[in-house]
């Protein structure tokens, strides 16, 4: 079995926005075509709305840019408001290892994680395998929350 690449999480720019949205196309795209939703243009100005440069890290294998995360602090708990991996990099725990950084941040603050998902997507799955419970769907995402685990001793 071969080793699974460390990886890292970098602070982004707002120059980086353009770099950011090709990640997001590329991760999305298969999902959003299963569904008659894939449009590029829509994509891109979707992101533009909600960037946040300073609540988004690239997600990087020895020193390449693999995909991104954005957790947004929101009303007493963590979004996890975007998490993509470039195709070529999907299928080799890097989103395990991104959901272990946050899970401690979130554990560290006493914070719950909340994050959406495209109800035909193989997201849901993912999430569901990390401890996410889901709490409403509406037309096209269902919504997940996951508990923060707290030290019974304190």
């Amino acid at each position: 079995m071969s080793k699974i690449a460390p990886i890292t999480l970098s602070a982004v720019q707002t120059d980086d926005f353009e770099q950011l949205v090709e990640i997001r196309i590329a991760a999305m795209r298969e999902s959003l075509e299963r569904i008659g939703r894939f449009d590029p243009e829509r994509a891109r100005e979707r992101f533009r709305q909600g960037f946040s440069p300073e609540h988004t890290r690239f997600i990087e294998i020895n020193g390449r840019k693999v995909g991104f995360v954005v957790v947004k602090p929101v009303l007493n708990q963590l979004l996890l408001d975007h998490l993509y991996v470039l195709p070529k990099a999907q299928r080799k725990k890097v989103g395990s290892q991104v959901l272990a950084h946050i899970f401690i941040e979130a554990d560290t603050q006493g914070l719950p994680i909340r994050v959406g998902a495209l109800k035909d997507s193989d997201s849901n799955r993912f999430y569901q395998r990390h401890g996410f419970r889901r709490i409403e769907q509406d037309e096209f995402d269902n919504y997940y929350i996951r508990h923060t685990i707290r030290n019974i001793d304190s």
